[in-house]
């Protein structure tokens, strides 16, 4: 008899017949657990990594297990998880949303340091609700994508010249551990352990080794070698961020530029959505004048982690931080801006979910439901009627963005994925007010 805990691990095999295979094992027949309180709208997948290995399937799968109220996919510079996360979450009738990040050059800050540490000018960015992962223009997915490869072929040869006779090769090891072809730098940190362990099967060899191209003392690497999210991240850290010999100080033309995403993003019916750190960067701290230039670019949501800004040991950060977080939580209000909350997921040891009544967390946990709330109405009025956030309909509907963000934190409250009734009232009822009513007689849960 298969154990469930392998059930489990089929859920994020690379075959999606498996995948689909290890669904309806676990979930068929089974009864709709309990809907909590807690979201999670930034989950990346293997896609584009994932500290657990999860697929789009398996974190759909995961969170409805755990009775989350909504689930949001997003994936570093590809779509690819789109499709098959926003299906699986159909089928289970789970809130759900689908994005993509990928880092801009934002010519107004140049000089200025906004979400990406020593890195001038380049800010983290997303796309958020995606209702299909094939555009029908997808060339700035193959362009960010082509970029992506090839800054991480530029930075293995640099690392292979360090790390020799330790060395790995694009094709025969990095696209093998993705399921897409998408490697990212943590794709990388992987391939080089299995490259030493390959290299010197004696774990003694293999300390000494590590620890000199690492200028790391022998009982440090000792007391990481079998864990390997740990040593990924000093692999991470000594070689290939600022510092490392595999680092190359990025300028703006290495990344697209933020009107050309933003465009992008609303072309395939997308919200642009600003991205932000903790407020600490000199861009960050021209709070105002960064979100309205984000604004006047196209951006109408924001993005933030909220675990990297309170669920910190040291007091006095953590209050800066917070205090930082408020703030700005603050100004994306007064600019009726959707704020959309997760924990990203792309290293080990990252909660599935926040801590939503975490004394910092409560006060701001409204606003943090009405953001789900948006981005799943969004996604199934786009999804099902064309409808979405920044589609013609809703620019012809609102005049005000307060009536709009209330509309779509309102509808994406009472409409339930999946659910026949509520898809035939999103196609066939065009006034906000009516639509609403009617999910209001008819809602679900």
């Amino acid at each position: 008899m298969i154990s469930l805990n392998s059930v489990h691990e089929q859920l994020d095999h690379f075959d999606p017949d498996v995948r689909l295979d290890a669904l309806k094992a676990l979930t068929g027949g089974r009864k709709r657990p309990d809907v909590g309180t807690a979201f999670n709208l930034h989950c990346h997948s293997y896609f584009s990594f994932n500290g657990y290995g999860f697929s789009p399937t398996g974190l759909a799968v995961r969170g409805w297990e755990q009775g989350l109220y909504a689930m949001g996919l997003v994936d570093f510079d590809v779509l690819d998880g789109v499709d098959e996360f926003l299906d699986v979450c159909e089928t289970l009738q789970m809130r759900a949303c689908a994005s993509m990040e990928t880092r801009v050059f934002v010519p107004e800050f140049a000089d200025d340091e906004i979400n990406s540490p020593g890195e001038p000018g380049i800010a983290y960015h997303m796309g958020c609700g995606f209702t299909q992962g094939h555009c029908a223009d997808d060339a700035l997915v193959h362009e960010l994508l082509a970029m992506s490869n090839k800054r991480t072929l530029g930075l293995i040869d640099r690392v292979n010249a360090f790390l020799n006779p330790v060395v790995v090769d694009f094709d025969a090891d990095l696209l093998p551990l993705t399921p897409g072809g998408n490697a990212t730098e943590r794709h990388v940190c992987v391939a080089y352990m299995q490259k030493a362990e390959e290299h010197f099967p004696d774990t003694a060899a293999r300390v000494a080794y590590w620890a000199d191209k690492l200028g790391t003392d022998l009982e440090k690497i000792e007391a990481i070698l079998n864990d390997g999210p740990a040593l990924q991240g000093l692999i991470r850290s000594k070689t290939m961020k600022s510092g490392g010999v595999g680092y190359v100080q990025p300028s703006g033309p290495d990344f697209p530029k933020l009107d050309a995403v933003n465009a992008f993003t609303r072309s395939q019916g997308a919200i642009p959505t600003h991205a932000w750190l903790d407020g600490t960067t000199s861009g960050e701290a021209r709070q105002d004048e960064l979100m309205d230039s984000m604004i006047a670019s196209g951006t109408e949501a924001v993005n933030l982690i909220p675990d990297r800004s309170w669920n910190i040991t040291d007091k006095d950060t953590q209050a800066l931080k917070v205090a930082n977080m408020h703030s700005f939580v603050a100004a994306a209000q007064e600019r009726h801006l959707p704020v959309l909350v997760g924990t990203e997921m792309n290293a080990y040891g990252l909660p599935f979910v926040d801590n939503f009544t975490a004394e910092p967390m409560k006060p701001l946990y409204t606003v943090f439901k009405e953001g789900a709330d948006i981005l799943h109405a969004h996604t199934q009025l786009e999804l099902h009627g064309g409808k979405g956030y920044v589609s013609n309909w809703a620019s012809d509907t609102f005049s005000e963005a307060r009536d709009k963000y209330a509309f779509y934190a309102a509808a994406g409250a009472l409409l339930s994925p999946g659910n026949p009734l509520h898809i035939a009232m999103i196609q066939e009822v065009h006034e906000p007010g009516t639509l609403l009513e009617h999910l209001k007689s008819k809602a679900s849960f």
